[in-house]
């Protein structure tokens, strides 16, 4: 018989130790961030941009330990942004505008936000008729058990889902179509790990594609509205190629243990479907919209219609028929979205605040090329997101990338500051804790975490070179 007094008391110390590990994390991010906001002069740096810095100091701790979730971090920048910056004796007394403290929850209805939200509708309509899954088994049941078929369809479908829809969702969903064949397979079979690792790796670089496609992108796009606005179009453009080339090194470096290992696997079944009453006009309905929204995103030069506002097609057209319920829209990933804002209103905080202007002097002067100053800050990118959210990540680089570019001048174009360091947020994928895709492949007990290291280090430092270099070739 369970002792339920002594389980208590079990939990309940657990619970202690998990809160006083989280309280001790958080004062020593909140201590950091006040000694380097406070205690060093920075000449030239007023009060406004020193409680700036501590704000972008504590949230960055706050992101790398994760003491508190990384949504709660990104309210608690918002918030302490309109007390400190907002109020009098802040920014507010030198512009006078006694409605100054808005600024920093402008973001929230900012047309990247809702492009992004767009994206997530169309991603949970997609998983509830079955969309997604039925695309999947059509395509996957052509490689008739053949390793050497199966591994560019899983690698190939997980790419295009994953830059239209939650890289994590993709994975889940193909996994779970995977797992028939991987049970057929062999302990250590190279097979299986040459499948896993080409589910997360493509599922990962499908994110850089589009800019609904990873959280980073959309931080990038609003950043870049008033210097150098990028549309789907040229997103695709300037992010699909480098992402293109990256998924045909990661394919042929996987794909050579398959061309000695024989095996032939079981056809494969599609996942459970997800919803219930589904109609099949409502799963053809969502391909049409889907079809009408991808199209008005990458036609906006000829139409003139904002990608803000075409986000508005899925979101009304597929609630109007039923297709997005009220419980799917609970289900939305509303802590990605607050997290978007908590990025765009630090850059609003680092820009207002005179942090920018100061942060900019120092680059001039550290004299150093643009296209080098480029690459020294995406590997920076790539390497803390092997570590940490690649949404955090790209909260605290992209708005300090930002005023690096604008400090260049005419000597660089700020698209080719900004959108790199985004893409370089996508190829952190060398450790299992890296991004959710790679820990989704990883519980499947099929993978060690030295098998991240071959694919995972390549993307690290060619993505960002080949970022940059289609970049400063294409921008």
């Amino acid at each position: 018989m369970l002792d339920t007094r002594n389980e208590i008391h079990r939990l309940m110390r657990r619970f202690e130790f998990d809160s006083g590990r989280a309280v001790l994390k958080f004062s020593l991010c909140a201590l950091a961030a006040y000694a380097a906001a406070a205690w060093p002069e920075h000449p030239g740096l007023g009060d406004a941009g020193r409680c700036s810095l501590g704000i972008v100091m504590l949230g960055a701790g706050l992101w790398i330990t994760e003491a508190i979730p990384a949504f709660a971090v990104a309210l608690l920048v918002i918030g302490l942004q309109i007390i400190t910056l907002g109020r009098e004796g802040g920014v507010l007394a030198e512009t006078g505008d006694s409605k100054a403290w808005e600024d920093y929850v402008r973001p929230w209805s900012s047309p990247p936000m809702w492009l992004f939200f767009g994206g997530l509708v169309l991603a949970r309509a997609a998983e509830r008729t079955g969309l997604d899954r039925h695309v999947a088994g059509r395509v996957l049941a052509w490689t008739r058990g053949s390793p050497s078929r199966l591994l560019p369809a899983v690698m190939a479908l997980a790419f295009v889902f994953s830059m239209f829809m939650s890289n994590t969702a993709t994975a889940a969903m193909m996994l779970a179509m995977l797992r028939p064949a991987l049970a057929s397979l062999p302990e250590g079979s190279k097979t299986a790990r040459a499948l896993l690792l080409g589910l997360a790796c493509a599922a990962n670089l499908g994110g850089m594609a589009t800019i609904i496609g990873t959280p980073p992108n959309a931080i990038a796009a609003a950043l870049l509205e008033d210097d150098a606005p990028v549309d789907f179009l040229r997103w695709v453009f300037l992010a699909l190629p480098p992402a293109l080339l990256l998924f045909a090194v990661v394919w042929a470096l996987l794909a050579r243990p398959l061309i000695r290992e024989k095996s032939t696997l079981p056809p494969l079944q599609e996942a459970p479907r997800e919803g219930s009453g589904v109609r099949r006009w409502q799963r053809l309905l969502t391909l049409a919209v889907f079809a009408v929204t991808v199209l008005l995103w990458m036609s906006g030069e000829w139409h003139g219609i904002p990608t803000g506002v075409v986000a508005f097609v899925p979101i009304v057209a597929l609630s109007m028929a039923g297709v997005i319920r009220k419980q799917d829209m609970r289900a939305i990933d509303w802590d990605v979205l607050i997290l978007l804002a908590g990025g765009l209103s630090l850059g609003v905080g680092i820009e207002k605040s005179g942090l920018a202007e100061w942060l900019a002097g120092l680059v001039q002067q550290a004299e150093m090329p643009s296209w080098q100053a480029s690459l020294v800050l995406c590997l920076i990118a790539g390497g803390i997101s092997n570590l940490m959210s690649n949404t955090a990540a790209a909260n605290i680089l992209l708005p300090v990338t930002l005023v690096i570019a604008q400090a260049m001048g005419g000597d660089a174009d700020v698209t080719m500051f900004v959108v790199p360091v985004a893409l370089a947020c996508s190829t952190a994928m060398a450790l299992p804790i890296s991004t959710p895709p790679n820990a989704i492949v990883y519980a499947s007990g099929r993978l060690r975490g030295t098998d991240y290291l071959a694919p995972g280090l390549l993307t690290l430092v060619l993505g960002p070179v080949l970022a940059l270099g289609w970049c400063m070739i294409a921008g």
